[in-house]
């Protein structure tokens, strides 16, 4: 007697995986490897990468107060801005193996890393495992990622989140289960921890993707997008509750915010301003000036993501990943509601429309290396569209697309390398020549053996350039507020664009012992007359910028705290000098003997000094290991501490030194409190100069 097999259903056939071939876990491994090893190399260059950060890290190593809140010092003066996410990660790491350069850059690698490693799950699951590798590939190889995983801001976590988030969106999907939606709201919700609303942007996509192929009826579909969402607010929510209920007199300032509060920084500083370019506290106006020309962040428009700043970073296939984008949504034009395929079409393209035009429109702070954000979708759809192309490319019009694709990236890279004619001056003409070859070749129909050759070339058209700049990124240092990847490309010019890299020969190590150059900080040689709080190493050609002037000595060549000489390094150079100040942009680097001063009797104090801005307190705090204390925040212009407020703890002994030439708030702002603590510092304290960098001791008053 024999049995009879029931013919699988549509809804069944949807949790058939792709065949795994024998050469597929090789391949992964051969990806996955290639890119730890590759994100490793040099690491140590980049020392203490953005000090601002790092300086943190250091405090919450020692206090778990300042872990939890994210502090800048360890004695919990005040915060980041922004939620303290990203910061546990490496805090974690520097409590296991100590303070230095790998051991806090070390984690951020892994999560890029597992970034590939999710990506490739996520397009493997609905496109196969070519489709998985290719864009685990693009990903890994793209520059701006390059840089992000090996550098120690929030956004190599909130890239790694957003992609968990697609993945569990994607099984959603598959089988329409309640954890997949609630484990889709938590990656969300924990992703807002590193980054806030930034991570709400794959919000849209995410929904509109489960709401349009969800396998349950659409009041089930609905019901558990609610659910997602409340799992999104449970996974954000208790922090946020925890910091607005804890007593404010019992946990530092918020950083980035004028009345301490975790809410008005979601919504101003780091919400609604970064749109509409009004930020209370930051360094001044961005978006595009009355006149029509470029703002502090740059042009708005929708070629922003070409233009000299970001173009390098992040789109050398952005064309290509739109027309897979349409060319895929047509191929599955008659596929049923539940087409998975559709569907991860309907995520990656609405991530990359999304993500990218709000990139492109907002008027506040916007810096290139956001553009890691895209990186992710620009990847699955390069993934997914070179395997559906490939498998229909028997059809006219898909030979069309294809061949479209390739001419619109061969003109990018074209564009993009002509921007830096010196780098590797071969390499623009031979992606020409090779595109207009492959161009044509890809409207006729060939044999396998061809087919195979053009597949090759259009490889090598889409992956030259990145390859190109993520070898000079890895090969060169990066460090400061506003790092890019890749050679000088016109950039913005001291503001983490084109300029000089550290390394110099100042003689004055970094964390990793590299060294860095420039002259000295302005400050006066002996005492008389101090500095009046504003900033040293601002750019020269800030003006023209739209940024505010601080009087500072700018480094080689007028490029200034971020900038360089040789490349998009954001070096901050004007700021790395031997005893610098630092900056807004840029950390201090103090001298042995000013370190030496510095933690004689250090640990009498609460902070061991006190500095104007974060990033001048950043570097005395790294090379100290002891709190100082950043006035103001980043920007040197949150009221933190109050002036009565710093009165009473200079006069409870709690504070030794005050460090002149830190950032005095936006433009120097005299009305700022930061300013008042400089001027009654200046009026009842003697300045004493060492190496160039002048200093109050707050325990002798002048007589």
């Amino acid at each position: 007697m024999t049995a009879t097999v029931a013919p699988a259903s549509r809804t069944d056939l949807a949790h058939i995986e792709p065949t795994r071939n024998r050469w597929e876990r090789p391949a992964l491994a051969a990806l996955l490897l290639g890119t730890l090893v590759c994100y490793l190399v040099n690491l140590s260059a980049n020392g203490w990468a953005n000090d601002f950060y790092a300086a943190a890290v250091q405090a919450g190593s020692q206090s778990w107060e300042a872990f939890f809140f994210g502090s800048s010092d360890a004695a919990n003066s005040i915060t980041v801005d922004k939620p303290p996410a990203s910061l546990w990660v490496m805090e974690l790491s520097v409590r296991l193996f100590g303070l230095n350069s790998w051991s806090m850059l070390v984690p951020q690698v892994l999560l890029g890393v597992a970034s590939v490693a999710l990506l490739w799950a996520t397009v493997r699951r609905s496109f196969g495992p070519a489709a998985g590798l290719i864009a685990g590939t693009v990903l890994a190889v793209t520059p701006v990622a390059v840089l992000m995983f090996r550098f120690n801001n929030p956004d190599a976590l909130l890239v790694l989140l957003m992609t968990a988030a697609a993945w569990a969106m994607t099984r959603a999907v598959t089988d329409g289960r309640w954890r997949w939606l609630l484990l889709t709201g938590g990656f969300i919700g924990f992703g807002f921890l590193a980054k806030q609303l930034q991570v709400l942007l794959v919000v849209p996509p995410l929904a509109l993707m489960y709401l349009l192929a969800g396998p349950p009826k659409l009041g089930k579909r609905v019901a558990q997008l609610f659910a997602a969402g409340a799992a999104m607010v449970v996974a954000a929510g208790w922090w946020l509750l925890a910091v607005e209920l804890w007593p404010a007199d019992s946990r530092p300032w918020i950083g980035g915010s004028q009345n301490n509060s975790i809410i008005e920084l979601t919504l101003g500083y780091n919400g609604l301003g970064r749109l509409n370019g009004n930020e209370t506290g930051s360094v001044g106006p961005g978006g595009e000036l009355p006149a029509g020309g470029n703002g502090m962040w740059g042009s708005t428009g929708i070629a922003r993501m070409f233009d000299a700043a970001q173009g390098g970073q992040i789109a050398w296939l952005i064309p290509a990943a739109l027309v897979a984008l349409v060319a895929g949504l047509v191929l599955r034009g008659r596929a049923p509601r539940t087409d998975r395929r559709r569907a991860a079409l309907i995520l990656w393209g609405g991530w990359l429309l999304v993500t990218g035009l709000v990139f492109s429109f907002m008027a506040g702070i916007f810096h290139q290396y956001y553009t890691v954000a895209l990186a992710p979708a620009v990847a699955a759809l390069v993934g997914i569209g070179s395997v559906q192309i490939w498998s229909s490319r028997d059809r006219l019009w898909v030979r069309c697309a294809g061949a479209v694709a390739i001419a619109l990236t061969t003109a990018t890279a074209w564009m993009l390398l002509s921007r830096s004619a010196s780098f590797q001056p071969w390499l623009r003409w031979a992606i020409l020549a090779v595109g207009v070859i492959a161009t044509v070749a890809f409207l006729f129909p060939l044999a396998r053996t061809q087919s195979v050759i053009v597949a090759l070339a259009a490889a090598f058209i889409g992956l030259a350039g990145p390859i190109a700049y993520s070898a000079d990124t890895l090969a060169s240092a990066h460090s400061g507020s506003i790092p890019s990847a890749g050679p000088s490309s016109g950039g913005m010019r001291g503001m983490g664009g084109p300029g000089m890299r550290p390394g110099g020969d100042d003689g004055r190590p970094g964390a990793d012992g590299s060294t860095t150059t420039g002259a000295g900080n302005g400050a006066p040689s002996t005492g008389g007359t101090p500095p009046d709080g504003t900033q040293t190493g601002m750019p020269s050609d800030g003006a023209a910028a739209g940024i505010p002037s601080d009087g500072g000595v700018p480094g080689q060549d007028g490029a200034a705290a971020g900038g360089s000489a040789q490349g998009a390094g954001g070096s901050n150079a004007g700021a790395q000098r031997r005893g610098g100040a630092g900056g807004l942009l840029g950390g201090s680097r103090p001298s042995d003997q000013i370190v030496t001063l510095l933690e004689s009797n250090g640990t009498d104090y609460t902070w061991v000094a006190a500095a104007v801005g974060s990033n001048s307190a950043a570097g005395y705090q790294l090379a100290t290991e002891l709190p100082v204390m950043p006035i103001g925040g980043f920007n040197g212009s949150d009221p933190s501490p109050t002036l009565e407020q710093f009165k009473q703890y200079v006069a409870d002994g709690k504070i030794h030194y005050f460090v002149g030439g830190g950032r005095g708030g936006p433009g120097g702002n005299s009305a700022s409190t930061s300013s008042a603590i400089t001027a009654w510092v200046t009026a009842n304290y003697t300045a004493t100069t060492v190496d160039g960098v002048t200093l109050y001791d707050l325990t002798q008053p002048k007589s």
